[in-house]
């Protein structure tokens, strides 16, 4: 049933964040040194205050925003990659504050709804809120 697939028991899908990087073509910006990490779960917002509420640790989150805060809030939240898609640069600042917390910073053109539907096809479920 595809609603048990989903369930959060806080388990990795098998994918690595660099597998991510090979199938979504991404740049990475930031956090070279951590391509190894699991990933658990997915989430999408842009908005940060849901992301503080709803992703979690392991997750791949995908954004389009680019200030620095993105890197605060992936730290928050134990994320294992950030994703900035629709051909989003990442200022500078946000950058280099992906590098000084160990968090991969990926870009890529592809829009956000392409990046999740790529990501679902991987095998990254949504994270379910309790």
């Amino acid at each position: 049933m595809l609603s048990e697939s989903l369930e959060s028991d806080g388990m990795s899908c098998g994918v690595r964040v660099r597998d991510i990087v090979d199938k979504l073509e991404c740049n990475v910006a930031a956090g070279l040194r951590h391509l190894d990490n699991e990933v658990s779960f997915g989430y999408s917002s842009d908005l940060l205050s849901d992301v503080m509420a709803g992703a979690g640790q392991g997750d791949v989150w995908v954004t389009v925003q680019i200030h620095p805060n993105i890197v605060a809030v992936g730290s928050l939240t134990g994320v294992s990659a950030i994703v900035v898609a629709g051909g989003a640069n990442p200022a500078p600042e946000t950058v280099a504050k992906a590098d000084e917390e160990g968090i991969p910073l990926l870009t890529t053109a592809k829009p956000s709804f392409e990046v999740i539907g790529i990501l679902y096809l991987m095998g990254i479920r949504g994270r379910v809120r309790k």
